[in-house]
């Protein structure tokens, strides 16, 4: 009874210490935080995104603010390769 009373203890306290290591990897990356607005096609979407650099959160922001105003590959493809209405960075 004793080993498996010790086993589950071990086993919880390693599940928990690995969730507190990934979170805070994740949120130890995430240094730069950016609110990203793209216009395309007459219509303008804004997304935030956070990120180790401001060059891959305004990416990552420009990719998320196209998803919802391009419609297609193609669309979705010319509007990443526009330039952003505005980058607001903290």
């Amino acid at each position: 009874m004793k080993g498996k009373a010790l086993a589950r203890l071990v086993t919880i306290v390693s599940l928990v210490a690995l969730a507190g290591i990934l979170t805070w990897l994740t949120l130890g990356a995430q240094e730069v935080q950016c609110e990203v607005c793209m216009e395309f096609s007459g219509r303008r979407n804004c997304a935030t995104a956070a990120a180790a650099s401001k060059e891959q959160a305004v990416h990552s922001g420009r990719t998320t603010a196209c998803g919802l105003i391009a419609a297609g590959v193609r669309d979705s493809f010319a509007c990443d390769q526009a330039p952003p209405a505005s980058v607001a960075c903290r």
